[in-house]
């Protein structure tokens, strides 16, 4: 299945299906940032926001975290996980110097 999507104001073909407000993601498994591993169903109970971005070393990455949190904070029963491609040491320095 394709279908058209916009970026940037341009029309842009994209394969598969999109997922939609209310879909169940697959459980996976991440690296946290003392290294181990963490599941996506370890958060069972919780609802769950993925902030999927490509480097934390970038200004518009690092906005869309900043909100992300900030917004999350406000939220009951939600947890935010932010993944990239970064390794673990870089999200914990942008945790500690920047957020």
């Amino acid at each position: 299945m394709t279908q058209t999507v916009h970026f940037q104001g341009n029309p842009v073909t994209v394969a598969g299906q999109l997922p939609q407000p209310g879909d169940k993601a697959k459980d996976f498994t991440l690296v946290a940032k003392d290294l181990s591993d963490v599941a996506l169903s370890s958060f069972v109970g919780k609802r769950k926001v993925l902030n999927i971005f490509p480097s934390i070393d970038t200004g518009v990455c690092a906005a869309s975290v900043r909100k992300f949190n900030q917004l999350a904070g406000e939220l009951e029963n939600t947890v935010v996980l932010c993944i990239s491609s970064d390794l673990p040491f870089a999200q914990s320095r942008f945790a500690v110097l920047k957020a």
